[in-house]
Formats: structure tokens, C-alpha cells, sequence
């Protein structure tokens, strides 16, 4: 295999009708890497996840995942965490066959599966610590018994490139804590390179390496040191922001919608 880097963003520009999500963007994602997107709502993060997709079309620049220039949708080999839906109550599926759709989802139909895809599903559903609830059906489970069988679908077959849009929301710290190890853990064993959409640095500081912060149609890229500062961040926000420091956690004071991701609004920069 070549060297070429599981991700590359060159000059990528997004509109929204009038409005830039975001544009001279370049972005080279190493294998192994493990990047952190932050940034208030309407921001473009998850329409940034959904162009490397190819489920949004880029107004200018270019998308090269996997060896692949993006054009449309459907490689099978990015995993994806998607934000978490609550699923119907009355899904007829259980927990284990939604981790069995990752693993044979390209199989039409549910097949009976076969001897090594039951033996690959157990060894998920073991791994996100989902034994206890697999066989219920997924409309009675909790958001973080959920989404701990979700984040198993998408490493079902160990994606060289794992885009994650806000994996961690409403789920406890314990539940975080699992899910965020999962998906390091999957990083560390097969050099998969993570993109990982967050409202909160903070479960994933430890394990990011470098941070893309997007903001009123700007943005920053570079380590959490260099990113996660009060004169970066008041520049890209173009007002008075302030990082502090509290043990290991840290906390941005100041920033226009900066700690909430459930505010959906536009990010105008002269925003009373």
C-alpha cells in the first residue's frame, strides 16, 4: 500500500445557500491519527463528516479518503458513529443484529450468518461491553447501551478511516469513558485514523492530537496546546474568549455558543 494519508482535505470550501460554512480548508489526516473537530453549532462539523461521506457536495477544493477522490456515496471502508437518534421502540432488531449489520450489512437480506461473522459479532459485542443487553431488542435500550452498539457496527470491519459526529452525547462519563477507549483502542491496534466531532474536549483530550476548531466560517487547526489557548481562540472567534485550566479538564469561557451543542443557530461573528 502506498503511504498516501487515509485522508486529504485540499482547499475544500462549503456554502450553505448565502452563507460559508468554512473554506480554504486543508486538512492531511496520518494514519493513526486521532483529530478532534470542534466548534459551536452550525458551524459545519458534522456537514464536514458528511462531505468526506460524499453525502454533501464541496463548493470548491477536493476530498481524497482512502486513496479515493470523494465523489459520491458508499465506501464501504470509512467507518461512521453517526450522532445518536434514539432507535424506534418497536425496531424488530436486537442489539446483536444491529452489530451483525456492520459485520454483513453488504450481504442482502439478513443471511443466517456464517460461523466466523457470528464469531466476529460476539468478539464486538464483548468489546464494547454490550454482552448484557445484545439479545434485547434496540428499542429498549438506553442512548448509552445504544450507542455502544453502534460504535461496534462501525468497527465491524476495522475501517482504515473512522469518522465519529458527536459519538459521545448523552451518554454518562462511564459510558463516554467506553465508547472514547473503543474507538482509541481500535485506532491503536490497526493505525486507523479518527476524525472525532465533539461539544466537549474534554472526554477525548488525553487521546487527540491535533484539534480543527471551526467558527464563524473560519477556523484553526494544530495541537490542543497551540489550538486551546485564549488568544487562538479569541482570534478565531473575533471576541474576548478565555481558556482556563482546571486539573486535566478545560473549560472556554466567552465563546458564542462555544459550550452547547444543542443551540442551533448561525454563528455570525457580530452576534449580540
Amino acid at each position: 500500500m502506498s503511504a498516501a494519508p487515509p485522508l486529504l482535505i485540499e482547499n475544500a470550501a462549503l456554502r450553505r445557500g448565502d452563507r460559508e460554512l468554512w473554506s480554504g480548508l486543508d486538512l492531511s489526516v496520518q494514519a493513526g491519527e486521532f483529530i478532534a473537530v470542534l466548534g459551536p453549532s452550525g458551524s459545519g462539523k458534522t456537514t464536514l463528516l458528511r462531505a468526506i461521506l460524499g453525502l454533501e457536495r464541496l463548493s470548491d477544493g477536493t476530498i481524497t479518503a482512502l486513496g479515493e477522490r470523494v465523489r459520491r456515496p458508499g465506501n464501504r471502508r470509512i467507518g461512521y458513529i453517526p450522532q445518536q437518534r434514539p432507535l424506534a421502540r418497536d425496531a424488530a432488531l436486537r442489539g446483536r443484529d444491529l452489530v451483525a449489520l456492520g459485520v454483513n450489512g453488504h450481504r442482502f437480506g439478513l443471511p443466517i450468518p456464517r460461523k466466523a461473522d457470528r464469531e466476529r459479532v460476539d468478539q464486538l459485542i464483548q468489546a464494547v461491553g454490550a454482552s448484557g443487553f445484545a439479545d434485547r431488542p434496540v428499542g429498549d435500550l438506553s442512548g448509552g447501551e445504544q450507542q455502544r452498539l453502534r460504535a461496534g457496527q462501525a468497527l465491524a470491519d476495522e475501517p482504515p478511516l473512522l469518522l465519529c459526529d458527536e459519538p459521545l452525547t448523552s451518554l454518562d462519563l462511564a459510558n463516554q469513558q467506553a465508547v472514547t477507549s473503543l474507538i482509541d483502542r481500535h485506532r491503536r491496534e490497526t493505525g486507523a485514523a479518527v476524525l472525532f466531532v465533539t461539544h466537549d474536549i474534554n472526554p477525548v483530550l488525553r487521546h487527540v492530537d491535533r484539534i480543527l476548531y471551526l467558527a464563524g466560517g473560519r477556523f484553526t487547526l494544530g495541537t490542543p496546546e497551540e489550538v486551546m489557548d485564549s488568544r487562538v481562540l479569541s482570534e478565531l472567534y473575533g471576541t474576548e474568549v478565555y481558556v482556563l485550566r482546571a486539573g486535566d479538564r478545560v473549560v472556554v469561557v466567552g465563546a458564542p455558543d462555544a459550550g452547547d451543542s444543542h443551540h442551533h443557530h448561525h454563528d455570525d461573528e457580530d452576534e449580540s
